[in-house]
């Protein structure tokens, strides 16, 4: 299952209007509104295309000026990231080190690509 937030920009007075489409469709779940216009909703799907094809629904709404992904969550890359750090092998000693010290640890700035 995959989620993400979109963020919607419309003219704020057509917000109310926006808004209505948004809580009419089971497409997306509405979540929170400014006074500037903004949206934010958010969307599931069970691959990442579906989630695409919901945002280009909702892009398509009439006063809609844009909507984009802020952030997303992959159950698939969750189950990655656990098997990863089940695989003790992987991870830095003083990470399992009780003992270890937060002064002790020297951050290299690229996590990603040290282990």
């Amino acid at each position: 299952m995959n989620l993400s937030s979109i963020v919607v920009q419309v003219n704020p007075s057509y917000l109310d209007e926006v808004i209505e489409v948004i809580h009419q469709s089971d497409l997306w779940e509405y979540q929170l509104h400014d006074e500037k216009g903004r949206i934010i909703v958010i969307i599931e799907g069970e691959v990442t295309e579906e989630e695409v094809a919901k945002l280009q629904e909702l892009q398509a709404v009439k006063h809609v000026s844009s909507a984009e992904m802020a952030f997303s969550y992959s159950g698939d890359e969750l189950e990655e990231a656990r098997q990863f750090l089940e695989e003790k092998e992987k991870l830095p000693n003083w990470l399992n080190d009780p003992n270890a010290k937060l002064s002790e640890i020297k951050y290299g700035g690229d996590i990603k690509g040290r282990y």
